[in-house]
């Protein structure tokens, strides 16, 4: 396996810029995710790391050697598709020797690979089989058995669950990972769905716009983010964001509803204030502030709760089960410790 350095790294078509000035560190062996919103960039970037986009600016080095103009196949990544890209008339042992067969490896060879992959994908009773007699989750595990046997030093993964159900999805994100820390590998891996990047990465790339916003590991992007757009990007269900009125002795407020102060605060010198609070950063409270309820959510473990404080919208995930219905008054309180706070106008963190 091989680290990847992406070297202030640039896209554009003509004058349409799509990719500003992009530096990420991938260590060998560490399991990277670039996620954002649709049109963000991350799927332009994987795909100039494997050599199918071409490199406006920058530099981009997997190991010790510079690929700019090093062809994808003499790149030594694989890459996993989201449509899969199995080709339909070969069975499950064919598809994965595909590529052994076109590089002329010997046929003992190319056995012991396809054997030793499937073994490790829980594929060997289905090698005989074709893509259309597979489901989806099998289909998506003979495209990674086809990139296991071409040992890589670069795994890339292109949204490859976005096709699946919601049930088969958790249980590829384990597979995946799994298969992972089992071969060592570094892969990098795109996906617009921040609880893949959460439950998966060693560390994850935020974009937007073609830029980077913050790269960290999970838990560091979700209790200390930049910006707004990473505090509410990261975490399901998102970060509240109240415009909150700061008082001259430092006494928070949301409409006329006066808010707990926090226990740590940042010198707080402008009016353009948003308080961000997460979801399950707020508690039951019957000395606590209003809430008029407008949704309720049983959701067994826990209850989400949306509506209203001064006239804002925000949303709970309580681990009580609350029997509040829309209309009514909920009294709730705000963790003191976990509030953050944001410059309204430029986004950036206040600290």
């Amino acid at each position: 396996m091989a680290s990847v350095h992406i070297n202030n790294i640039a896209k554009a078509y003509g004058a349409a810029k799509i990719l500003h000035d992009v530096a990420v560190e991938i260590e060998n062996g560490e399991f990277v995710v670039l996620v954002g919103p649709s049109g963000c960039g991350k799927s332009t970037l994987l795909r100039m790391i494997a050599g199918l986009e071409s490199v406006t600016a920058g530099e981009i080095r997997i190991g010790e050697k510079v690929v700019n103009d090093v062809l994808p196949k003499d790149r030594d990544i694989a890459m996993v598709f989201q449509s899969y890209a199995l080709y339909p008339h070969m069975t499950v042992a064919e598809n994965m020797a595909f590529s052994l067969i076109l590089k002329k490896t010997e046929k003992r060879e190319i056995a012991d690979k396809v054997e030793r992959a499937a073994e490790i994908l829980s594929l060997k009773p289905l090698l005989e089989r074709f893509p259309r007699q597979l489901s989806g989750g099998q289909r998506q595990r003979v495209a990674m058995g086809r990139a296991i046997v071409r040992d890589p030093q670069v795994f890339l993964f292109d949204e490859p669950l976005s096709n699946l159900d919601a049930k088969l999805r958790v249980t590829m994100r384990a597979e995946i990972r799994t298969l992972q820390q089992r071969l060592r590998a570094t892969i990098v891996y795109v996906t617009h769905d921040q609880v893949e990047a959460m439950t998966m990465a060693d560390k994850i790339v935020v974009m937007k716009d073609g830029r980077v916003e913050q790269i960290g590991a999970p838990l560091d992007l979700y209790d200390d983010p930049d910006n707004v757009f990473v505090a509410g990007f990261i975490g399901s269900p998102s970060m509240n964001f109240l415009n909150v009125t700061v008082g001259s002795d430092g006494t928070l407020s949301v409409g006329n509803i006066p808010l707990q102060k926090p226990i740590t605060m940042p010198s707080l010198r402008s009016s353009n204030v948003q308080y961000g609070i997460r979801p399950e950063h707020i508690d039951i409270d019957e000395g606590g502030v209003p809430l008029d309820v407008v949704v309720v959510e049983p959701m067994g473990s826990e209850t989400q709760v949306a509506g209203k404080l001064g006239g804002q919208d925000i949303v709970c995930v309580l681990k009580d089960r609350i029997k509040a219905r829309p209309g009514d008054i909920l009294k709730i309180r705000p963790q003191a410790d976990k509030a953050l706070f944001f410059d309204s106008e430029s986004g950036k963190r206040l600290r």
